[in-house]
């Protein structure tokens, strides 16, 4: 979706996809969290340079004292808190992730070395409900989300309840450009100020240096959770290419939910193709333009054959070998018309269906995940079906490959983008066996 001079100019959804359905932001949350605080700040909740342990004494020792003396709200806004890796991971193994957050030595002064931490963010986000007695998103529901009109958005939660802060986030693209105009707009919405300015210009500037290659957008300095960007703009950010990408000096929003390992490309192409296009007037493309947005589309597998052995393995019940999914047995059903995949596990008996040559949705939960997803299946070859699965509102699309053989099956998982076990928003599910019963 492209903002400019405060209106929608061009937006375009890939079918199976809908512009309605919220998306897993990934660390786009952060700005979001970010916002929160500067609001906190503003009512007098806190301060930019309180120190972290002062709300958390129940968690101090003299060695967290010692380690944590000179750590402030700032420092985790600007991700300079001075840990040397990512502290996410040890969060996500302990049941008290503040308590974690505290056992983690710190090596360098705050505020004089940078490095990306999500667990900062979750901080941010514990102190919040600390001070305000609210969390996260309900803290923004009255302050941000209602006067904007944004709708429908939930989070993720650490094992105390505390939203995640850091990630987690689902929220529509519309929404998305509404955070970002809010932020063109330096926190004026509707003739209201919504966020302080002040606030707005601190939190979208330079705070820390974060390189020095003058071509790289990640080294262009960071603020309180958002990136600085060359030729003037700012952004928020999560993995897989979500973006909220602010251009003052074209007065211009561009929200951008995705699926692609390499981020530098959406960039490469706003910078490339947007950019240069904002200074000049193109006459006689807009009708092209509506006609290319009105068809985007990814097409379903095309169906490349029919399988003589697929009446062979409908119906059957199979069951599945000790799996991280849990899942304990499971069973495919090739009608004419379209198919239907079920299988059980500890939660119950769960189904979605797939379409030939045209993508089905259906909602289930597999792995302990609620997933909406589009589905569409081919034969390979006489014993081997390979079924496609959009996850919808997320940045992954799974392929199954499912062999027949011999009274079994093996099912091959695999997923459009890299993904690491336990900090990824969505598991990938993993290869199953299975077995006549």
């Amino acid at each position: 979706m492209l903002l400019r001079h405060g209106h929608v100019i061009a937006e375009g959804t890939w079918a199976p996809y809908d512009e309605e359905d919220p998306h897993i932001l990934n660390s786009l949350s952060k700005s979001f969290t970010s916002t929160a605080i500067g609001l906190a700040v503003e009512e007098g909740k806190l301060s930019v340079d309180d120190a972290v342990i002062s709300f958390f004494p129940e968690y101090m020792t003299e060695e967290i004292k010692k380690n944590m003396a000179d750590l402030k709200v700032r420092h985790l806004l600007s991700m300079s808190t001075g840990h040397d890796e990512d502290t996410t991971p040890y969060l996500r193994k302990s049941e008290d992730w503040v308590k974690e957050f505290f056992s983690i030595p710190i090596v360098h002064e705050p505020g004089t070395h940078f490095l990306y931490n999500t667990g900062a963010t979750y901080i941010l986000s514990a102190i919040l409900t600390k001070v305000t007695g609210m969390k996260l998103l309900d803290y923004l529901e009255p302050r941000l989300f209602e006067p904007l009109g944004m709708s429908d958005i939930t989070t993720t939660t650490c094992p105390k309840g505390i939203h995640f802060g850091g990630s987690g986030m689902r929220v529509k693209i519309e929404d998305i450009a509404k955070f970002g105009l809010l932020y063109l707009q330096k926190g004026i919405w509707e003739g209201k100020q919504i966020i302080p300015e002040h606030w707005v210009e601190e939190a979208t500037s330079k705070q820390i240096s974060n390189g020095d290659d003058e071509n790289n957008d990640w080294a262009q300095g960071y603020g309180y959770q958002f990136w600085r960007c060359r030729y003037g703009a700012f952004r928020g950010d999560g993995a897989f290419g979500q973006y909220c990408i602010v251009m003052p000096e074209q007065e211009s929003v561009v929200a951008v939910t995705a699926g692609v390992m390499d981020m530098g490309d959406i960039l490469s192409l706003v910078w490339t193709h947007l950019l240069p296009g904002m200074s000049s007037t193109s006459e006689g493309y807009q009708s092209d333009l509506e006609h290319k947005l009105a068809s985007l589309s990814y097409k379903a597998p095309k169906v490349l054959t029919a399988s003589q052995n697929s009446d062979k393995w409908t119906g059957k019940q199979f069951e599945a070998q000790p799996n991280d999914s849990e899942i304990t047995s499971f069973s495919f059903n090739f009608l004419e018309e379209k198919g239907e995949c079920m299988f059980s596990d500890s939660e119950g008996e769960h189904k979605f269906q797939f379409g030939y040559g045209e993508w089905i949705t259906s909602d289930f939960t597999i792995a302990g995940q609620k997933v909406s997803a589009a589905a569409s299946g081919t034969w390979r070859n006489r014993n081997t079906f390979e079924l496609t699965l959009r996850l919808l509102g997320t940045p992954f699309c799974d392929t199954w490959t499912c062999n027949f053989i011999n009274g079994a099956v093996r099912i091959n998982v695999s997923r459009n983008i890299w993904t690491v076990p336990g900090l990824s928003d969505m598991a990938l599910m993993p290869a199953l066996v299975g077995h006549f019963v």
